[in-house]
């Protein structure tokens, strides 16, 4: 709705009132359809992105790392894009949580937990002075790249919750087309491997899963605050696997007996 005053003075007074949409109702027929949504958008777009894994395998060493050192700056973009998301999102927080001081905060503290947590699993397995096995790192990226998911879940079904049906389609279209990219990150580390097939349906549900419960938290439940946090901690999560496959693609570069960054690693 416009609305104009105009005054004794002749000045001139815009304003305009959105129309009331009504919020999605918390019932099984919204749940299954933002389920559907959460589907479409993360499980099944990392699912065909993992099925470039045969063709993976037929790289050599140098192609392998050109793939690597392309996940790195995936994740590299998907971080900085957290960041400016979580800062965009913190400033419609309550200004007492101070929400925007704590994502530095809560993205470092994931990312020393994962590192605490890694270091710990490698000295169970004796594998202090190696990189971490290429299954451990597939199922991390999938983790940081969940993480990221669930982000972009919030992020679409706070704009259906918010009546914007347009913004919610093109975020689908958007992220759909986005997430294949991911499918093939997560395949990266495995194809000195043989996974069984359980492997990269659970690498598939843990990256694309968290998209579904996203547009769930999103439509229904949506809250500034607690979507920073969430945030925060696939920014954190996404930093730590960078430096573990930059680790690795370094260790391979070392053995070749050439520097880590080649043309094929930039």
């Amino acid at each position: 709705h416009s609305i104009a005053l105009i005054s004794s003075t002749g000045v001139l007074f815009e304003s305009a009132v959105p129309v009331a949409i009504e919020s999605p109702q918390a019932d099984q027929e919204s749940f299954l359809r933002f389920a559907l949504v959460g589907l479409y958008v993360g499980i099944v777009p990392v699912a065909l992105g993992l099925l470039w894994y045969p063709f993976l395998r037929r790289l050599g060493r140098g192609g392998m790392n050109f793939v690597l050192a392309l996940t790195v700056g995936l994740l590299a973009f998907l971080a900085v894009d957290m960041w400016e998301e979580a800062h965009e999102t913190a400033a419609a927080a309550v200004g007492a949580l101070d929400a925007p001081v704590l994502i530095p905060l809560v993205a470092l503290l994931t990312m020393g937990l994962l590192f605490v947590i890694g270091h710990s699993l490698r000295r169970r397995g004796n594998l202090q002075d190696q990189e971490q096995p290429p299954l451990t790192l597939a199922y991390q990226i999938a983790l940081g790249i969940g993480l990221h998911n669930l982000g972009e879940g919030l992020a679409i079904g706070a704009a259906f919750a918010l009546g914007e049906a347009a913004l919610g389609v093109f975020l689908i279209l958007g992220f759909t087309l986005h997430n294949v990219t991911e499918g093939i990150g997560i395949a990266a580390p495995l194809v000195r491997d043989r996974p069984r097939l359980p492997h990269f349906v659970g690498l598939a549900l843990l990256a694309g899963g968290p998209a579904i419960l996203g547009t769930w938290i999103g439509a229904f439940v949506y809250s500034p605050f607690w979507t920073t946090i969430f945030l925060a901690i696939g920014i954190g999560a996404i930093l730590q696997v960078i430096v573990e496959v930059g680790r690795l693609i370094w260790r391979s570069q070392r053995q070749a007996g050439e520097p880590a960054l080649t043309w094929a690693t930039f």
